[in-house]
């Protein structure tokens, strides 16, 4: 073996010894409740500091994160509704809310049919009423065998849904009188006497 390449492998094998130091690997540590004498109060898990928010918790706008204003359930959307937002509340809904309420929201979804217990229709007089921010909480926390959604379902896509909610109940229960003159004429006769005020 020639000089140099005796060189270079004691210096490969320096570096190679120094990797091999266990410190950080062999650091001790604690389980979150057991005791330390590391910290004077004994416990190995510090508890947050003042004014800490956990990941996911900030509320900057009590309306758009809980629905609620003053306590209430809110009668207004926090952001306008528009075209796209209805698409987008479509959509969700479709993925999230059809299994069970089915695409028209009568509660005849697909996993309903195959023996899930039946929700409620979205189109009954309580739900109908209901404030929009009533309609954003129950997505949110679940209500009876409806899980919560908090998770799969981002606050912005919630809102979106609860206006696609809406529409689909207005599609179901519009009086004739509150359609403009052009769609009034466009319908059958029978329907039109049939839902006049």
């Amino acid at each position: 073996m020639s000089r140099r390449s005796r060189l270079v492998a004691v210096c490969a094998a320096a570096i190679l010894a120094a990797a091999c130091r266990q410190d950080m690997h062999d650091q001790p540590s604690h389980s979150a409740f057991e005791v330390s004498s590391f910290f004077q109060d004994g416990r190995s898990q510090r508890p947050p500091l003042a004014g800490t928010i956990a990941r996911g918790q900030l509320s900057r706008d009590a309306l758009f994160d809980t629905g609620r204003v003053d306590g209430e359930y809110a009668a207004v959307f926090p952001f306008a509704i528009d075209r796209a937002v209805m698409t987008r509340g479509r959509e969700r809904f479709d993925i999230f809310c059809a299994p069970c309420h089915g695409r028209t929201g009568r509660g005849d979804g697909m996993i309903v049919r195959r023996g899930y217990r039946q929700p409620p229709s979205l189109h009954g007089d309580r739900l109908r009423e209901a404030q929009p921010g009533y309609v954003f909480e129950i997505i949110t926390a679940g209500f009876g065998a409806m899980p919560d959604y908090a998770v799969q379902i981002p606050v912005r896509d919630r809102w979106a849904i609860v206006a696609y909610v809406r529409a689909l109940q207005l599609s179901q229960h519009v009086q004739v009188a509150a359609l403009p003159p052009a769609l009034r004429q466009a319908l059958p006769d029978g329907d039109r006497e049939a839902n006049a005020p």
